[in-house]
C-alpha cells in the first residue's frame, strides 16, 4: 500500500464514528477472537492465510509434492474444496485421511503439510499493524483466542520483548491458569498449533476430556457470559465445532449477552442480514470498511480508543454502580423483573463507568 492510499485510509477511518457501548468496555472485559483475516492482513504473502479455503488448499497442495497423499485423493479434496460449502468438515476429512487407521490423530502427515505450509513465518510479517494493537490491549489485561494454526502474534510479541505463551487445550491446567486470566500473555489455539502434532484436532471429539471435564466447560463458558468477545478476522467462526462445543451450546441467554464482530461490507443486504442473524447471539456486526486494506488501520484506531479509557481502578466506585459487560437495557430489564423500582437514567462518567 503506498503513501497516498494510507493516507486516503486515514482519513476515512477518522470520520468513522465507533459504537460507543463498544469503545467504552474496558480492556480486561474484552476477549479477542482472532481468525484468519488477521493472519491475512499480517502476512499477506503467505496464500495459506487468507482463509480457511486457501489454507486447505495449500495443504492439498503440500500433500501432494511430499506424496503423503495418493493421487485420487488428491483430486476428490480438491473438489470438495470447490464444490463443498462446508469446508470445516473437508478439513476433518483431510486430517482423517492423513491420519493413523485408529482414529487417532497422532501421528499424522497433517502437521507435516502444515509445517510446509508455515515454514519461516518469522519472515513474513509484512504489516504488524494488527499485531500491535492486540499487544496493547493484552498489556491492559484483555485475553485472546485463535481458530488459526499459526503463531504470528506470538512470534511478534516475543520480538517485542513479551513473554508470549502458545497454549491448546490438551493441557488442562494451563487453560485454567489462561481462563483465570493467570497468562497475561498467553494465546489458546483451539485447534492447536501447527508445531504441535498433540494439539492439533479439528473435531469435537478429540477434546472429550476437555468437553467432559465440568471444571474446565464452566470456567471457559463463564468467560463467554462475563466477557464482551470481540471477534476479529473471523467468518466461519460461529459454524465451528470447536468453537460451539466450548461457549455456544450451553450457553443460555446469549441474546442477553454483548460481543463484537468486525466484518467486511462488501454486500450491503449481507451485511444488515447478518447484523439482524448475530444479534440472535449477543453479536454486534460492526463494518471496518468495503476493503480489506482498511481493516489495520480501523483496529488500530478502535484499539487507541479503547485504551483511552481511564481504568475503574483508578477511582474508588461501589461495585453496585458497575453494569460489567452487560447492555444498559438488560440492567434495566432484569432490574424490573427482580421488582425494583424503575431506575434512573443510566449514563456515563467522565471515567466511562455506568452510573446511576
Amino acid at each position: 500500500m503506498d503513501s497516498s492510499e494510507r493516507s486516503t485510509i486515514r482519513s476515512e477511518q477518522k470520520s468513522r464514528k465507533f459504537l460507543k457501548s463498544l469503545i467504552r468496555k474496558q480492556p480486561r472485559d474484552l476477549l479477542l477472537v482472532i481468525g484468519t483475516g488477521v493472519s491475512a492482513a499480517v502476512a499477506p504473502g503467505i496464500p495459506a492465510l487468507r482463509s480457511w479455503r486457501s489454507c486447505i488448499e495449500a495443504v492439498i497442495e503440500a500433500a501432494e509434492q511430499l506424496e503423503v497423499l495418493h493421487p485420487g485423493d488428491v483430486a476428490e479434496f480438491r473438489e470438495k474444496v470447490i464444490k463443498d460449502r462446508d469446508l470445516l468438515v473437508v478439513a476433518h476429512d483431510l486430517i482423517r485421511k492423513m491420519s493413523p487407521r485408529t482414529g487417532d490423530t497422532k501421528p499424522n502427515f497433517f502437521q507435516d503439510c502444515l509445517m510446509e505450509v508455515f515454514d519461516n513465518l518469522e519472515h513474513h510479517i509484512q504489516n504488524p499493524v494488527v499485531l500491535q494493537s492486540i499487544l496493547r490491549l493484552m498489556e491492559r489485561g484483555t485475553m485472546v483466542l485463535t481458530t488459526n494454526y499459526d503463531n504470528l502474534l506470538e512470534i511478534f510479541g516475543q520480538q517485542q520483548g513479551k513473554p508470549m505463551e502458545s497454549l491448546d487445550l490438551k493441557d488442562k491446567d494451563k487453560v485454567l491458569q489462561w481462563a483465570r486470566g493467570h497468562i497475561k500473555y498467553g494465546v489458546l489455539h483451539i485447534h492447536g498449533l501447527y508445531t504441535d502434532p498433540c494439539g492439533m484436532v479439528l473435531d469435537p471429539s478429540g477434546y472429550k476430556d476437555v468437553t467432559q471435564d465440568p471444571e474446565v466447560m464452566e470456567v471457559l463458558q463463564n468467560l463467554y457470559r462475563t466477557k464482551s468477545f470481540l471477534f476479529l478476522g473471523c467468518g466461519e467462526t460461529l459454524r465451528d465445532q470447536i468453537f460451539q462445543a466450548l461457549f455456544l451450546y450451553t450457553v443460555k441467554n446469549k441474546v442477553d449477552l454483548e460481543h463484537y464482530m468486525l466484518v467486511l461490507k462488501e454486500n450491503e443486504d449481507h451485511f444488515f442480514k447478518l447484523q439482524a442473524d448475530m444479534l440472535l447471539h449477543g453479536i454486534k456486526v460492526v463494518s471496518y470498511g468495503d476493503s480489506f486494506k482498511q481493516f489495520p488501520e480501523y483496529v488500530q484506531d478502535l484499539t487507541a480508543q479503547i485504551c483511552k479509557q481511564r481504568s475503574p481502578d483508578a477511582d474508588r466506585v461501589d461495585s453496585t454502580t458497575l453494569l460489567g459487560t452487560s447492555c444498559v437495557d438488560c440492567a434495566k430489564r432484569k432490574l424490573g423483573e427482580n421488582g425494583t423500582d424503575s431506575p434512573k437514567r443510566i449514563k456515563q462518567s467522565d471515567n466511562g463507568i455506568p452510573t446511576i
